[in-house]
């Protein structure tokens, strides 16, 4: 699709530029995180370009690059980005926009992945009640964040308080996702991983 993108419309027209991003995601996804990177840088500039440093499409191009950059092995890479990404997406689409709530739970992710349990920790702990009032307490993007909450807090020393956490949140995940959903596979393994490390093995074991 996109050689003939390219020869009909041109290199830079709006949908040839379009298709690269979704070829870099889907890149991505199929398992080339390096691509999917690398991708996502040659286009970021050509966006920048044509469209402007804050178009919506602009700021997409980035937070796909910020994205890849974590999958391919750079963790506090990823961070930074998304650290210089956020103020702008929040000027640009709002404090509450989707896009500027996701930008923030990919921040305290790659924050937690980069080392910093805590500040991942107390980043999640803010963005939840935002998710939970904008999107309500059940949305999947708002179970994402408790998960992550509960994960954190875990990593940052509190072993009982993200069982109970992981506790709490696996019920509503199973009603909302389905007992086999990943999301919902994951939130049980970290349960039971948790309730181990609160000193429970035998619980864990039986889990």
């Amino acid at each position: 699709m996109l050689p003939i993108r390219e020869r009909v419309l041109g290199p830079e027209h709006p949908d040839t530029l379009t298709d690269r991003a979704y070829l870099a995601r889907w890149t991505g996804d199929a398992g080339n995180r390096a691509g999917a990177r690398d991708q996502f840088a040659a286009l970021l500039p050509v966006r920048e370009r044509t469209s402007g440093v804050e178009h919506p499409e602009t700021l997409n191009a980035r937070a796909g690059l910020a994205y890849w950059t974590g999958q391919a092995g750079d963790p506090a890479g990823a961070r930074d980005q998304f650290a210089d990404l956020l103020p702008i997406r929040a000027r640009v689409s709002g404090a509450e926009h989707p896009d500027t709530l996701a930008a923030r739970h990919e921040l305290a992710h790659w924050t937690g992945r980069a080392g910093d349990a805590a500040g991942a920790r107390d980043q999640f702990a803010d963005l939840l009640p935002i998710r939970e009032r904008v999107f309500g307490p059940e949305h999947p993007d708002t179970l994402i964040t408790r998960a992550g909450l509960a994960g954190r807090t875990g990593e940052a020393g509190d072993a009982a308080g993200a069982r109970d956490q992981f506790a709490d949140l696996l019920p509503i995940i199973e009603r909302v996702l389905g007992p086999e959903h990943t999301d919902t596979l994951a939130a049980r393994a970290s349960l039971v991983h948790w309730t181990g490390r609160a000193g429970d093995p035998a619980k864990a074991r039986n889990q």
